[in-house]
């Protein structure tokens, strides 16, 4: 939210545009209408592309309610007309899982439908009001598509955080912590406060 926050100040004060800008969201809940407030694409509209000059046309996310094979085959064609993805931005779930990517992923995982991980959908429960309407599947970006952006930034902020970022970055690299395959990334950066660092022994 603090990210989405600057962008919007920086649009509306400091002139910054994104007419020109296409975005493609990393996941979406399967099952849930476009206009879900539960939806991702309902979150990002109210919180960021409502709030500056994004083309409608040019805000790119997976359809969680229409016929499963056709949202897919279409999401994947229209990342690769775009010619892939310039800046990928990217959190870290408490089990590893970079996008909806869950543990068991591999390097090369393409756009597809995944199974929720029972930490994933509990991490969610209170925006859904309780676990049992958290959808348990969803439709994700692969860790293929993740690691062909040209660039990477992750964000990973708080003590909860602190043992999945020691994985991450001091682990085995593997499918057990899907982000830990952004270290073979030539243009990653992890941006961590203290209190998420504070298991890394360097």
């Amino acid at each position: 939210m603090p990210l989405y926050r600057e962008l919007v100040r920086l649009h509306r004060e400091e002139g910054l545009s994104f007419a020109r800008a296409r975005s493609f969201n990393l996941d979406e809940y399967l099952g849930l209408e476009p206009n879900d407030p539960r939806s991702f694409r309902a979150w990002m509209q109210a919180h960021f592309f409502a709030e500056v000059d994004f083309a409608p046309q040019n805000v790119h996310i997976p359809n969680g309610a229409g016929e499963v094979q056709l949202a897919l085959q279409g999401y994947a064609e229209a990342l690769k007309r775009a010619g892939g993805i310039d800046l990928q931005l990217l959190g870290v779930g408490r089990n590893g899982h970079i996008g909806f990517n869950e543990p068991g992923s591999t390097r090369d995982s393409r756009v597809r439908v995944v199974q929720l991980a029972s930490q994933t959908r509990a991490a969610a429960a209170a925006a859904f009001g309780g676990l049992a309407h958290v959808p348990e599947r969803a439709i994700t970006l692969g860790v293929g598509e993740i690691l062909e952006a040209r660039a990477i930034r992750v964000l990973a902020f708080g003590q909860e955080k602190a043992e999945i970022v020691r994985r991450m970055l001091e682990g085995a690299v593997g499918p057990d912590c899907p982000a830990s395959f952004l270290r073979g990334h030539a243009d990653v950066r992890i941006l961590l406060d203290a209190r998420a660092a504070g298991l890394l022994r360097r």
